[in-house]
């Protein structure tokens, strides 16, 4: 307690020596240095993220972006469901400043079509050409829509050309043990279904209870309305199922091996290893068991649980996860482990109803620009960072708090991405750092196998028949995923498949597969894929 407080001291008194020339407006090079031309405006930012809980105006990094820009912000977000929140903002038609949202989320083009948020372009023609100097080409072409205007900015946008001129673009998706467990049961090979199994079962025998609560054999991402991420995508993207075939977009949830591995995972859960926790956990629940070490093993996003691999750590650092290789096909080829793509993660829009969309527009374009990505990454030179020999150093004592206590370096710093809705990794690389942290080891084992598949993400125009069969199937996927999971045997197994089969033909996939593949051969022309 002692620390933190001496730290918001120091935090204090070094803020106001900084702040008493940040007003200045001064312009370095073509970087402008601070957008403010008047009184300060607050923006209310809807943030589509129950988990978000980030603050503003505490730390270092919100009150110089502020300062900088003239623009402070109220966060809002969603208590409970994500899409019920936001379909009932949508239907009030009174909406916040700024929006953020997942960009394949159909929210998106709703907002779009209904005329509810502005072009971007045509706020920066009007108020800051700044925009066409700090946008990133790409990105800005990718989300350019048939009318010519861009209507949201993404976070995390990557391409094809990023990838390969990067060794260091890793993915997100990592199989995860907790490494003492995994060292103490012989480090086992889990690439195969045999030693996957047996791996599970080991862990169980040996390690019945993490610290007097029961061990959670398998841990996944959350059950949601179309699927669970760990139970297809990543198990399909670890056993390198293809996403096409001879000209068409290939059936991944069908793949003879992948459904090897659900049976593998339905016998697990006939036998007790597969918990109730991973069919009703919502994300906060997974949070706090994964702080407690409480899983062996988990497909999951590492970046997902960043935070309570730091809270093992500074407990104790056998006890934390480590990346290792996770299911694979019988040829045993190399996991295909998506990068982040030209769509980025999130999208970020302005509303009609913004109240200054004038300053919303220089806002943006502040943190888009190499001042505000440093500011964002790195905080602020002399508090949270120094140049040395040319390169930025994290100060010992703000490195410390940062791979011990993420929620006070938040409070306090706000740096490392804590706002990442506009977060450019790759403009980032320039000023990555040589320190190692907790999670350093789970980043770098995804660069042997990241591979760009951003040409198969779709998102198919709202309020269209192809997008309500598109919804209609994925819900029926969902469900079937999990009744596969639960079948009593092998053979309710296959009954349950055969099922979803015949009625996802019913709905309209086959057709949907070709209108999809469709997009597929767009998306790859204006990305200069082959």
């Amino acid at each position: 307690m002692k620390l933190k407080k001496d730290l918001i001291k120091k935090t204090i008194g070094l803020t106001l020596v900084f702040t008493s020339f940040l007003g200045c407006g001064l312009e370095t090079g073509s970087e402008k240095a601070s957008v403010t031309n008047g009184d300060t405006v607050t923006l209310d930012w809807y943030i589509n993220y129950s988990w978000f809980n980030t603050g503003w105006g505490s730390n270092v990094v919100s009150r110089t972006i502020t300062e900088n820009t003239g623009v402070n912000i109220n966060f809002i977000t969603p208590q409970g469901n994500e899409e019920e929140k936001l379909n009932a903002i949508i239907e009030s038609g009174s909406l916040p400043d700024l929006i953020t949202l997942g960009w394949w989320e159909p929210q998106v083009n709703e907002l779009i079509q209904k005329d509810m948020v502005y072009a971007i372009n045509e706020l920066a023609d009007e108020y800051d050409p700044y925009f066409y100097q700090v946008s990133d080409e790409q990105a800005v072409s990718w989300y350019t829509q048939n009318d010519g205007n861009i209507y949201g900015y993404p976070c995390s946008s990557v391409t094809p050309q990023d990838v390969e001129n990067n060794d260091n673009i890793g993915s997100n998706q990592t199989f995860l043990v907790r490494k003492d467990i995994y060292e103490a049961i012989g480090s086992p090979d889990m690439t195969t279904m045999e030693g996957f199994e047996n791996a599970v079962k080991k862990a169980k025998e040996m390690f019945p209870q993490v610290d007097g609560k029961p061990l959670i054999p398998i841990g996944a991402h959350l059950f949601d309305d179309s699927g669970n991420v760990s139970f297809d995508q990543y198990i399909q993207n670890f056993l390198a199922v293809p996403y096409e075939k001879d000209g068409q977009l290939y059936d991944r949830n069908t793949d003879p091996e992948y459904l090897q591995w659900l049976k593998m995972f339905r016998r697990l859960n006939e036998e007790g290893y597969l918990a109730t926790d991973v069919f009703i956990d919502q994300r906060s629940q997974m949070e706090e068991k994964i702080a407690e070490g409480r899983y062996f093993c988990m497909l999951y996003q590492y970046t997902d649980m960043a935070d309570q691999q730091k809270i093992l750590y500074s407990k104790n650092p056998n006890s934390i996860y480590i990346a290792v290789d996770g299911p694979k096909n019988k040829n045993g080829d190399d996991h295909i482990l998506p990068t982040n793509t030209a769509s980025g993660w999130t999208v970020t829009m302005i509303s009609k109803d913004c109240k200054d969309p004038e300053k919303a527009i220089q806002f943006i374009d502040y943190l888009i620009s190499e001042e505000g990505q440093k500011l964002v990454y790195l905080g602020v030179e002399g508090i949270t960072y120094d140049m040395v020999d040319g390169k930025p150093v994290i100060k010992s004592d703000v490195l410390k708090l940062l791979n011990t206590d993420r929620k006070s370096y938040d409070q306090i710093y706000g740096a490392d991405d804590a706002y990442w809705m506009l977060q450019d990794n790759v403009m980032q690389l320039k000023w990555k750092t040589n320190n190692t942290s907790p999670t350093t080891q789970l980043e770098e084992w995804t660069y042997q196998y990241a591979q760009y598949t951003g040409q198969y993400d779709v998102i198919l125009p709202a309020d269209t028949e192809d997008a309500y069969i598109d919804s209609q199937v994925k819900a029926l996927w969902a469900d079937t995923l999990q009744q596969l999971l639960l079948a009593e045997s092998d053979e309710e197994f296959d009954r349950i498949l055969e099922e979803y089969k015949s009625t996802r033909v019913e709905l309209g996939y086959d057709g949907l597969q070709e209108k999809r593949y469709q997009y597929v051969v767009k998306a790859k022309e204006k990305l200069g894929i082959n």
